[in-house]
């Protein structure tokens, strides 16, 4: 393997985990900001009301999602074990 192939496998690895994590990142900001929000207005400083809701909704979405991060790592799998069997000895 020469630079180039590095390169190219971990720049697929790098865009592969930044596709299936984005959501639920993106969901846990969304519902933390909600929560902060929620907080500020009513003056409620309870540190588990900010981390419970958080843990339940990224659970559902998780359940929901797994399915399609499921494909997408199977793709991933699917395409470096095409570029390791084509690799020369």
């Amino acid at each position: 393997m020469d630079q180039a192939e590095i390169m190219d496998v971990a720049y697929d690895a790098v865009w592969t985990l930044l596709k299936v994590t984005t959501p639920l990142m993106l969901i846990a900001l969304g519902v933390g900001l909600i929560i902060a929000l929620f907080q500020a207005l009513t003056q409620i400083q309870e540190m588990t009301l900010t981390f419970v809701p958080k843990i339940l909704v990224i659970f559902v979405a998780l359940l929901v999602l797994l399915p399609w991060m499921m494909t997408e790592m199977i793709e991933f799998m699917g395409r470096m074990v095409d570029h390791f069997i084509g690799l020369p000895n």
